[in-house]
């Protein structure tokens, strides 16, 4: 009899549970404008979230041993260029209207990340829902993909004038990158 009460009590509990979310979702209540931050527990919530889903997915990936390579980092800084600066900005480089406006907003990577390159890997790979960071990977090949890893990883070292010397010495643009190293 003490069993079937605490098991009626429960699903009490999980109904009204249910139904509050469900007034929730379908009320509109919750507001998703990408310029109204979240309360501290939300925030909690999905930061913690991103983080062990990254770490857990990203735990099994190896590393490759010429990340520290110049010519992978230079190939690397043409696509963080164009590709990557306009969200997470670059050394000298001003906040932008598209970093300006993300919410979250994406971390300004010259600044240095707490990401191991294999998380950073997995993030250019396959993207973070609901934060405007896309997926790379049904574009771009892994081994574009570790060449801007091997960049972030020596971004936090330059200064705005070697940021803009590597850019410009990196050889092939993002599109020749591109046609060279194309998915199928």
């Amino acid at each position: 009899m003490k069993n079937w009460k605490i098991a009626t009590a429960g699903a009490i509990a999980l109904s009204i549970a249910v139904g509050v979310v469900g007034l929730a979702v379908y009320s509109g209540v919750f507001n998703i404008a990408a310029d109204d931050p979240h309360s501290r527990a939300i925030y909690w919530l999905t930061s913690t979230v991103r983080a062990r889903s990254i770490a857990a997915r990203a735990s099994n990936i190896t590393i490759p041993s010429d990340l520290s390579d110049p010519r992978r980092i230079a190939a690397g800084a043409a696509e963080y260029d164009e590709m990557c600066s306009g969200c997470h900005l670059a050394p000298g480089l001003e906040k932008t209207e598209i970093s300006q406006g993300l919410y979250p907003s994406a971390p300004e990577l010259s600044r240095g990340n707490d990401l191991t390159p294999a998380e950073q890997f997995w993030v250019l790979k396959h993207g973070i829902k609901m934060t405007g960071m896309p997926a790379w990977g049904p574009t771009h090949d892994d081994d574009l993909l570790w060449d801007i890893v091997a960049f972030v990883q020596k971004l936090p070292t330059l200064s705005p004038e070697q940021y803009q010397t590597i850019v410009k010495s990196s050889g092939e643009g993002h599109s020749e990158m591109m046609r060279h190293g194309q998915k199928d």
